[in-house]
């Protein structure tokens, strides 16, 4: 069987939260939603030192799964949350083979999060 570009890109996302630093940085950007947050204060609030955290930054940027804008002298993170909907939709999308029942049991941890 070969992997599907799908395939790909999803394990590209997943790979690139594979270390418990970017994990915490994600989770931090999520917190802040669309707007998301200066690198300033994310490194602040996750515990980094700010030249660490820009290399975190740089792989969760190329796995797709945050977004940079400028803002004056600041740089502003955040979460691509189109693409995070696609990866959990892509995680999902076989899910329980045709026997959505079985799948409620996903329904209430994504309602807790939303």
């Amino acid at each position: 069987m070969n992997d599907s570009p799908a395939d790909d890109e999803a394990a590209a996302r997943l790979s690139a939260l594979g270390h418990p630093t970017r994990l915490r940085v994600f989770r931090t950007l999520i917190t802040a939603g669309p707007d998301g947050m200066p690198a300033g204060e994310l490194a602040a609030r996750v515990g980094v030192a700010k030249n660490n955290l820009s290399s975190h930054l740089n792989v969760l940027r190329q796995g797709g799964l945050i977004v940079m804008r400028p803002s004056g002298r600041s740089r502003i993170y955040a979460v691509d949350l189109d693409t995070i909907a696609a990866t959990i939709g892509y995680l999902v999308s076989d899910c329980c083979q045709g026997h959505p029942e079985v799948c409620e049991a996903l329904s209430p941890g994504m309602e807790r999060a939303c």
